[in-house]
């Protein structure tokens, strides 16, 4: 939506004024990725994956599967970067009036709870593993680890080929280029554990390696759930404080009071505000709105809707409503949240 110019000189005390921002902003996932590499990144996981399950159940290494799993979780979110290529290309249809972007965070949610599942089951045959060691081959599971760091290095390459020169910043990929980084430190975890088994023949060091890949999942799992609940409880975007942007809000020149503040995302990188402003009396409010944006613009919120009145009486010819502590004549009856002024702290 382009921004129209503001109208100077507008000083209607009972003319009410919204307006819903929409600056050039940064999507999930950017559409300029490359979809082949992506493609070829993933396969290449899900078939050393599954040599990998064959070899951690011929060498009767729980570390070597635990790193399968942690593996199917990779595959999952380059999957995942596939499929919301295409869905955030797709324009809003009917009802969806964001379209399907909240698909990502669907998809996070169910990957994470998986992590955590899986993650607990591992924990719990690495702690029988630890109680009653079985023997391990150490020698295929040095050449299985070994094997994966070199995966897990090509993959990644592929993902940042897929980017491209000047390609726009991609959180789908970039979260499956940490998980990536994650099973290369599982790998090594895995490889130190073989080198272990075949110096000394001390099997429960393969437990051990399992538990710290455990670790690791319960880590990324966890994160995973507490951010895409934190987007479906529509809560203010991490790092970003409500009370220190309303107060910021207020601060602006000709503003009275900020009430109705709310911020919330509507997927990974896309948050979003409404706000109901107050302008004093006999001052542009158009002009007004205009600063907000930009101000709200500088917090990285690029949707935002702004329901903006005088601070004065309600519009001429209605019920003037109930009036507040302070004598001025309140505009919400039912007002969400505090309100800040410029002259509180």
């Amino acid at each position: 939506m382009s921004r129209s110019a503001p109208v100077a000189g507008h000083q209607d005390p009972g003319h009410h004024h919204q307006r819903h921002q929409h600056l050039g902003h940064a999507h999930a996932l950017g559409q300029d990725a490359d979809g082949r590499w992506l493609a070829a990144a993933g396969a290449l996981i899900v078939a050393f994956m599954a040599g990998e399950v064959v070899a951690g159940v011929i060498a009767h290494s729980l570390a070597l599967v635990s790193d399968a799993a942690h593996m199917l979780t990779d595959a999952a979110s380059i999957g995942l970067a596939l499929v919301t290529t295409k869905v955030a290309a797709r324009p809003p249809r009917g009802g969806y009036t964001y379209g399907l972007r909240r698909l990502e965070i669907l998809s996070a949610q169910a990957n994470g709870i998986t992590l955590v599942v899986l993650g607990l089951w591992l924990g719990y045959e690495a702690v029988r593993r630890l109680i009653a060691p079985r023997p391990v081959n150490g020698t295929v599971m040095l050449a299985v680890a070994l094997g994966g760091v070199c995966v897990n290095l090509a993959a990644a390459w592929m993902l940042a080929r897929s980017r491209g020169a000047g390609a726009r910043r991609s959180l789908n990929i970039e979260g499956a280029s940490a998980h990536i980084l994650t099973d290369l430190y599982a790998f090594a975890a895995t490889a130190a554990a073989a080198i272990v088994v075949l110096a000394t023949g001390f099997n429960r060091a393969d437990a051990i390696a399992t538990l710290a890949v455990v670790v690791l999942m319960l880590y990324a799992g966890s994160g995973l759930i507490r951010a895409s609940g934190r987007i479906f409880l529509e809560a203010a975007p991490a790092g970003l404080d409500p009370a220190a942007l309303g107060a910021a809000m207020a601060a602006r020149p000709h503003v009275a009071e900020v009430h109705d503040l709310h911020v919330w995302e509507i997927t990974t990188g896309m948050p979003a505000a409404s706000a109901h402003v107050l302008v004093a009396p006999g001052e542009d409010c158009h002009a007004v709105r205009a600063d907000l944006e930009g101000l709200l613009a500088g917090y990285g919120i690029t949707h935002a809707t702004l329901q903006v009145d005088h601070a004065t009486a309600a519009r001429r010819g209605q019920d003037a409503g109930p009036v507040t502590e302070t004598g001025e004549q309140a505009h919400c009856e039912d007002s969400h949240g505090p309100r800040y002024r410029p002259d509180e702290p």
